[in-house]
């Protein structure tokens, strides 16, 4: 018997304890019906899913390296992570372990043209529900020219009273002493150790350096809101004057990160491993003697010292070049392309025959009625009270939210994606998403100071019959071949082994 652990999450906005009731009920159905048995549960409370900073999730991740269980069971894959590059990692921490991730209401195989399949979803799910996005901001942008507010996280000096902006006195002065001190040069440590000091604390809790910035940089206290281009002074009331709060923000942003700060993105991070000693491979970053940054790979093991490693580093993006070309060039052969087309239309079909999410929320929107109907039956007969008439109210806020995501299922599936739409998602996911290609079809990239070994991802647990279209492997090597090129740093011919 396979086994499994279940993660659940809720996030602050829109959701409530019942919704892990529910995510847990639907887990142990599948379980159930699938003969998993279930081990244990992670869940976190009031968790955004937009990044990894939840305690339950880091756990699940560590402890899955004592590969007691084969599965991560979730309610639906957004649950595990709503950012599409950190599903990618947090899922190949787990296949290293032999763990795979299911969802219990989304049919999504572990292949490359599942894959495809789900961000074209993504990538198409605006224009399929444009009608009715148009219409939720249409009323959203009614209320914001009302002075209302329209959802998310007050901030820090503001309260919510009938969905307005009230101005909580107490907080407005301490938001004031912060800008007042930053103004005259005061460091952001000092204004924290002074705050604490007078007993002065942010929810309960000291201060911290990343919430003073925040405030900092927060528009709205100088009674500005910004949504989609468009600017509304009618809903935050001011705490701060605008110039002061721009002359502020202004050296927030110079003092917090610097005046030549670069995000660069390493494509093949957490990807590469030294062919010598078996170190990961990290990013570095040189300066020239005319001061021009240059952005290397290297091997953690030379780097570090920890071993007598002799692996040359080789710069960014000529490695980057090298595996993009090499897989880009790969995945056009028709054969691969004709696969994953077919298989990319074998899921649409699957998931348009069995939309398990949509039933859920059918079936949670007929209970959410029926409760609403016996509370107006008892105030009928004269049985109201406070706690019903609060009790209405969240149902009947939930009956609003469950029309709208029944809308947004109901859209997926209203539009089927035609083999020419397909294929021309596909072609431009080739070109301009190389990071997507990365995390989700390379498994690992061996480098050699001569040579290069690109894995691809191969599905876990899956038997042949379970897999549709084209899937990577390991097993065989089908293509090796040389790209000669010279560098600064290799005067040699540089081969490319692709195992597929």
């Amino acid at each position: 018997m396979k086994t499994a652990v279940i993660y659940a999450r809720y996030s602050s906005d829109s959701q409530t304890e019942q919704s892990i009731e529910g995510q847990m009920r639907v887990c142990e159905e599948y379980a159930k019906s699938h003969d998993i048995l279930i081990l244990n549960t992670y869940i976190d409370r009031a968790m955004t899913g937009t990044n990894d900073r939840r305690p339950d999730f880091q756990r699940m991740i560590q402890e899955s390296s004592r590969k007691e269980w084969d599965y991560v069971l979730v309610y639906k894959l957004d649950r595990f992570s709503r950012n599409k590059y950190e599903t990618a990692i947090y899922k190949k921490a787990l296949k290293d372990n032999k763990v795979k991730v299911l969802s219990a209401t989304e049919y999504i195989p572990d292949t490359p043209e599942a894959i495809i399949f789900e961000s074209m979803l993504e990538g198409m799910a605006e224009y399929y529900s444009a009608e009715l996005s148009q219409k939720i901001r249409r009323g959203n942008n009614e209320s914001r020219l009302k002075g209302n507010l329209t959802g998310g996280k007050i901030p820090y000096g503001y309260k919510n009273v009938n969905k307005k902006a009230v101005i909580v006195p107490e907080q407005a002065e301490v938001v004031r002493y912060i800008y007042e001190q930053y103004s005259i040069g005061v460091y952001v440590k000092d204004i924290i150790a002074s705050l604490t000091n007078k007993g002065i604390y942010y929810f309960g809790k000291p201060f911290v350096p990343n919430t003073v910035y925040k405030i900092l940089k927060n528009e709205r206290y100088s009674g500005i809101y910004r949504h989609e281009n468009k600017i509304y002074d009618n809903i935050y009331p001011q705490i701060v004057p605008q110039d002061t709060f721009q002359r502020v923000r202004n050296n927030v942003l110079k003092n917090q990160y610097g005046k030549n700060s670069i995000k660069v993105v390493y494509l093949l991070r957490n990807k590469l491993k030294c062919g010598y000693c078996g170190q990961t491979i990290i990013g570095e970053m040189g300066t020239a003697h005319n001061g021009e940054r240059k952005y290397y790979y290297k091997c953690r093991g030379r780097k570090a010292r920890l071993n007598d490693c002799k692996k040359s580093a080789i710069r960014k993006d000529v490695l980057e070049n090298i595996v993009l070309d090499t897989v880009i060039t790969e995945l056009k052969k028709p054969h691969i392309m004709e696969s994953i087309i077919n298989g990319v239309l074998q899921v649409q079909d699957r998931q348009t025959q069995c939309n398990t999410v949509l039933n859920l929320l059918i079936k949670e929107q007929r209970q959410t009625d029926n409760a609403i109907n016996n509370i107006m039956n008892a105030i009928e007969q004269g049985g109201s009270t406070a706690t019903a008439m609060k009790r209405l109210r969240e149902l009947e806020s939930k009956q609003e939210n469950l029309k709208k995501r029944i809308l947004i299922e109901k859209s997926k599936t209203a539009v089927q994606v035609t083999e020419n739409q397909v294929r021309e998602f596909y072609e431009k996911a080739l070109r301009l998403k190389p990071q997507m290609l990365i995390e989700y079809l390379i498994k690992e990239i061996i480098l050699f100071d001569d040579k290069i070994q690109i894995q691809f991802n191969t599905p876990i647990n899956e038997s042949p019959d379970n897999i549709t279209g084209f899937s990577f492997s390991t097993k065989t090597v089908s293509l090796a071949y040389k790209i000669p090129f010279r560098t600064n740093l290799l005067k040699y011919d540089f081969e490319i082994e692709m195992f597929i």
